[in-house]
């Protein structure tokens, strides 16, 4: 096989999410082999903002070496002019195309670290945040992983090209096309999304005007941070395309559902027998004042708050929406159980949904905590001998008997089975008798669930 179609092959096969990762002279080669004109170093500010700089491909060498020098003092928070030097050191296993460029002059996209000119990671770059809280939470025991639902507003643009806050659509929740005239602008942010090797989960249209969601699959944080600084990109940039104006702020119309950003977090791991989720919850709601300088920076974000299921209290519940912290109903799914059992640890993934986010919301899945599972009902009862052999499983019928069971309360083994006992016993397809009757009593009398 040539090495140009080698290498082509290896580009497609990684970014259709495979595990493996992209090494600099990997890019490097790709780089020369499909002709690959501008590369895209990108980076965000403090307030998450993207931010870029874009070099020749011919300059790859040196910035993968020793950096992309630029001006730091010009980045909101990142500084003043006394540490004004600082520099990209591109990550090639982030390298993406932008499918939306001419063929003619492509353009690939990689996140990059940002480090001082001594060489050490930069203290306001998010990535390394973000890398050293994963790190300090692996040490501990615990993994994590992040999936993201954004929402956001498209609106029709002035005769000048110029924004409006007039919506594309009058849509509800989950409606379908043509009320729902956002539909195809999902689906072609879908497959650019795919085309960079990311993969989007579902899409619908959410309840504001022409206000929409996509959601993301599981990854490790690192991962999932960058996919959502490159769906915010393609969305405006498919949006652009398409004549309209991509709307991320946390309440651009009053009188209707503000935009949140959900993450849903699942934790794996901790001290041998405890429940992570407890103590996330907890580090939670003991931080939250603080975090919300962050996930709420600006004015409008506090409009949001309060209103349409965005928390007003700090606190936590099952399925609730309008809570901090909701654990949903989900269930993990089926890899995630079977990993579990594998491990034979008493720690699968752990569901979580928080709700802050920029005005916006965090969020989890996976199945609930079973300490903190709300229930009204009393505790079971320990099995007697003699309802263990009466109540079978549900999906095992009990032999049937030659003749009805009686009607009278007569041999029943608790009071409190009332009409039970003596109700009429149902039938079988083919007319015989069942001893269901007989075994809700019985079960009824043990404290027993069918």
């Amino acid at each position: 096989m040539p090495d140009a179609a080698l290498g082509f092959l290896i580009f497609c096969v990684r970014k259709g999410g495979s595990d493996m990762e992209y090494r600099a002279q990997e890019v490097i080669q790709y780089a020369r082999e499909e002709k690959v004109k501008f590369v895209r170093l990108a980076f965000s500010d403090v307030y998450g903002r993207q931010k870029n700089v874009t070099i020749m491909a011919s300059e790859l060498e040196r910035a993968f070496d020793s950096g992309i020098a630029f001006d730091a003092s010009a980045v909101p928070g990142f500084g003043g002019e006394v540490r004004s030097d600082l520099f990209l050191h591109p990550d090639p296993a982030t390298l993406a195309e932008q499918p939306w460029r001419p063929e003619n002059g492509r353009l690939v996209r990689m996140f990059c670290d940002i480090r001082c000119p001594d060489g050490s990671p930069f203290e306001a770059d998010c990535r390394h945040i973000l890398r050293r809280a994963v790190r300090d939470a692996e040490a501990a025991g615990c993994s994590f992983a992040f999936g993201s639902e954004l929402e956001f507003y498209l609106f029709r643009l002035d005769e000048n090209g110029e924004p409006t806050r007039i919506p594309y659509d009058r849509a509800g929740y989950m409606d379908i096309a043509p009320e729902d005239r956002g539909e195809n602008i999902r689906r072609e942010i879908c497959l650019t999304l795919e085309q960079m090797g990311i993969r989007p989960e579902s899409s619908h249209h959410e309840e504001g005007p022409s206000q929409n969601e996509i959601d993301f699959r599981y990854s490790e944080p690192l991962s999932a941070a960058d996919n959502s600084l490159t769906f915010l990109s393609v969305v405006r940039s498919v949006a652009a395309a398409n004549g309209l104006c991509a709307d991320f702020s946390p309440k651009p119309l009053p009188e209707h559902p503000g935009s949140g950003l959900h993450i849903n977090l699942s934790v794996r791991g901790g001290a041998e027998g405890a429940e992570p989720l407890n103590y996330v919850i907890a580090g939670i709601l003991e931080h939250i004042g603080a975090l919300t300088l962050f996930l709420n920076p600006c004015e409008d974000s506090y409009l949001r708050l309060g209103g349409r299921k965005a928390p007003r209290y700090i606190s936590w519940s099952s399925e609730n929406r309008s809570q901090l912290i909701r654990i949903p109903a989900a269930r993990a799914s089926s890899g995630a159980r079977s990993s579990a059992r594998r491990t034979r640890r008493r720690t699968p993934t752990w569901p979580l949904r928080c709700s802050s986010a920029r005005g916006s919301t965090a969020s989890s899945g996976g199945s609930p905590c079973r300490s903190l599972r709300t229930s009204t009902s009393t505790p079971r009862r320990r099995r007697s001998s003699r309802a263990t052999s009466a109540c079978r499983p549900p999906w095992r019928r009990p032999p049937r008997p030659r003749r009805p069971a009686p009607r009278s309360r007569a041999g029943c083994p608790s009071p409190s089975c009332g009409p039970a006992w003596a109700a009429e016993p149902d039938r079988d397809r083919k007319g015989g008798m069942r001893h269901g009757v007989r075994r809700a009593g019985l079960c009824r009398a043990a404290g027993l669930r069918l």
